[in-house]
């Protein structure tokens, strides 16, 4: 049995060192595939006949070999484009090792398998390039473009939605001050989680079918959120709706790399990229056409409130949806069937994709001429032999442990020798981009908003010691403070109240219906013989020592109201956000146009320093218009960033642990709720510490990104 082992490791390392060999010719090869098949029937015959002591085996083997060959054509048997299958019973899958044999894998250490496996992936990456070269590139890459676009624009909505809803949905649903801003940060945190969890199964279960599932999930709570009433509740389902989107971006991205060749993929990955800012755009549009509008809501009794922004939620799950429907219609990635020993599978696949790229170039007749691909060795054969004794109930678990284990080793290479220095830097540029964007993302519009408040508290107008009385008051009063104001017999109808202060008044014998106020308060008043008739004036606005003396309240509102702010002051607010998500769209073209031609690093690295400069200049903003200017400079910048991070760590790992990108993707989750917290509680208390901080880790994760290896001519493993 040793002897078998270092045979095998022996066997293994020649096959890498032949594969390294043929990496120079591979593109004047004219796809021919024969070699790989005389390395498959080679290993085959290893192992079906393993050497003997005294080195008899060889010499039986080559017996062996001749008379089962003898007369024997290739060619007279297999026709140009006819396919195969896995030839003839006596041939198990690619790989494997059939459980009769002398030779098992329960026999065999963990490690010399891993090494046959290392070098039989060599293998097929090069054989797959060659592949995905033949199908061409066509109609089926950009349909599965669209079906996977509408799957990102779905997470780039999901990160804006709860942003553009928390102000409404917390007045709305009577959030305590104490649950305030909690929203926001839990969403990321289900995002982060997801990123995890569908990360690691679709290594295992697959692209497609993963990504519906994840997205199925997003939809469902999505939509389910629109309707709930409780904060509570609604707090629980946008959890679950960030849970189901976290795996999108990681997913979306292995499953695209893995149809697309090795000339393709900077460009394609790229533009793909600018469906997450269609999805920026989109919310950002819809945010603003819609949220402002309070009118557009309806009840059903004092219970059940149906208000605008629930609305938008609804309208901002309906690409999610249409992505679940349109992945339906597309296959399973053919490399992850070859993955895991689905030869059949695959080839049916890739057939597909050929075909359906000739015919769209009028070329039906053209033929798939691949007979058979490389199928790596299997690891997980030996947990299915140590599962066989166990019943039915204990095998399941069995299985699910060892998945679970299986994944947990994936992880662990990423951060093991060769991949370690890479995967720690493509991790701190990961957080350093995730941190500044997302951080300055929350500052920029709380900033400005503070820059409209202090402009709207300069132009507030003050009344000290007026008396009036007998006087009906039935239109607006706005950004108004009364002082030691008398009111006797005055009618307050159908009004509203608008940043309004009632300081040290009183209010004797005066009538009160269908009042509306957000903003306004009665500090220090006396009310005495009032009558208050369905109004939302109640011990909330009535603070700092106010008195209600024989006063009588009927039909109260209830409950927390939606407020009226619907003029200049919210449409600025959205329409801001929505500029900053236009200015992104040139960095996108740009960033597609030239990512082949100045190179991945040079882009990534570039951009981050650049955006890192341009927020330290906001130091010198002071107005609106400026820093406005500033924010669709600093997003125009960044987004180059973005996209050549994506198309770096996507080419940066092979196919069976290419989804660690859902480890940077959660750190980038958990990198956006620190940025949340931190920059959110600096608005309006200090401009020095966000910009220095933004500036100096943007600059830092750049510098980093230049030290990253160039994947621009990595054949995909």
């Amino acid at each position: 049995a040793k002897d078998i082992v270092k045979e095998a490791k022996r066997h293994a390392k020649k096959k890498v060192n032949k594969v390294v060999d043929r990496a120079t010719d591979e593109y004047s090869s004219h796809h021919n595939y024969s070699r790989f098949e005389d390395d498959e029937d080679e290993d085959e015959d290893f192992y079906r006949n393993p050497p003997r002591q005294g080195g008899e085996g060889n010499h039986d083997n080559e017996e062996g070999s001749s008379d089962a060959t003898e007369g024997h054509d290739d060619e007279d048997e297999i026709y140009e484009g006819e396919y195969q299958g896995i030839p003839s019973d006596r041939k198990q899958k690619e790989g494997q090792v059939a459980l009769g044999q002398p030779m098992s894998d329960a026999s065999r250490d963990r490690k010399g398998l891993e090494e046959e496996r290392q070098a039989d992936e060599e293998e097929l990456a090069q054989q797959y390039e060659l592949i995905i070269q033949e199908c061409g590139h066509g109609r089926f890459q950009w349909q599965l473009f669209l079906v996977l676009g509408l799957a990102l624009m779905s997470d780039g909505v999901e990160v804006f939605v709860v942003g553009f809803v928390l102000p409404s949905a917390e007045t709305d649903m009577c959030a305590p001050n104490s649950s305030s801003g909690w929203l926001g940060s839990v969403v990321y945190l289900g995002m982060m989680v997801g990123a995890f969890f569908w990360g690691g199964m679709s290594d295992k279960v697959g692209r497609r079918q993963c990504l519906l599932i994840c997205m199925s999930t997003n939809g469902f709570f999505a939509f389910l959120s629109s309707f709930v009433q409780g904060y509570g509740l609604f707090l629980v389902c946008r959890i679950f709706a960030g849970f189901g989107i976290g795996g999108a971006v990681p997913i979306v991205f292995s499953f695209f790399s893995e149809v697309l060749s090795r000339e393709k993929r900077g460009e394609h990955l790229s533009w793909l990229c600018m469906f997450w800012m269609i999805g920026e755009i989109y919310a950002s549009a819809m945010a603003w056409a819609i949220i402002p509008h309070y009118g557009w809501s309806f009840s059903m009794g004092s219970a059940y409130q149906f208000h605008s922004w629930r609305v938008f939620v609804v309208v901002c799950a309906l690409p999610c949806v249409c992505a679940v429907v349109a992945l339906t219609f597309m296959p399973e990635s053919p490399r992850f069937y070859l993955e895991v020993g689905k030869h059949d599978e695959a080839w049916m696949i890739l057939k597909q994709i050929h075909d359906t790229n000739m015919r769209a170039r009028g070329q039906p007749e053209k033929v798939f001429t691949v007979n058979r691909i490389k199928i790596p060795k299997q690891l997980d054969e030996l947990v299915e032999m140590e599962s066989e004794s166990r019943n039915r109930v204990s095998k399941f678990f069995f299985r699910v442990k060892a998945e679970i284990h299986e994944i947990y080793l994936n992880l662990m290479k990423c951060f093991n020798y060769p991949m370690k220095e890479n995967m720690t830097r493509l991790a701190i540029v990961w957080f350093t981009l995730s941190f500044g964007y997302y951080g300055l993302s929350v500052w920029f519009p709380d900033v400005i908003k503070h820059l409209q408040a202090d402009d709207y508290a300069s132009k507030v107008k003050i009344h000290s010691d007026e008396r009036i009385e007998d006087f009906t008051f039935n239109f607006t009063l706005e950004n108004q403070i009364h002082k030691n104001g008398l009111f006797i017999n005055d009618r307050f109808i159908n009004m509203k109240l608008k940043s309004v202060t009632f300081i040290d008044s009183t209010f004797r014998n005066c009538y009160f219906d269908d009042v509306k106020s957000v903003g306004s308060f009665f500090r220090n008043c006396t009310f005495i013989d009032a009558f208050f008739y369905n109004t939302d004036i109640d011990e909330s606005k009535l603070i700092d020592g106010t008195e209600v003396v024989n006063s009588t309240f009927t039909h109260n509102k209830k409950g927390c109201q939606m407020t009226f702010d619907d003029d200049y002051s919210a449409y600025w607010v959205y329409f801001i956000n929505f500029l900053g998500t236009l200015a992104v769209l040139p960095g996108n073209i740009v960033s597609a146009l030239l990512m082949d031609k100045i190179g991945r690093l040079s882009m990534l690295g570039g951009s981050m320093v650049l955006s890192g400069i341009s927020c330290f200049f906001l130091w010198f903003g002071t107005s609106e218009s400026m820093m406005i200017f500033m924010l669709c400079l600093y997003n125009g910048l960044s987004i180059s960033a973005w996209n050549s991070l994506d198309v770096v760590t996507t080419e940066s790992f092979p196919t069976s642990r290419r989804n660690r990108l859902w480890v940077c993707n959660a750190l980038c989750k958990l990198a956006a709720v620190l940025g949340n917290l931190i920059f959110g509680s600096l608005v309006g208390i200090t401009k020095s510490i966000p910009i220095l901080m933004a500036s100096s880790v943007l600059v830092g994760g750049g510098l980093v990104a230049l030290r990253l290896p160039d994947t621009k001519s990595n054949v995909l493993m």
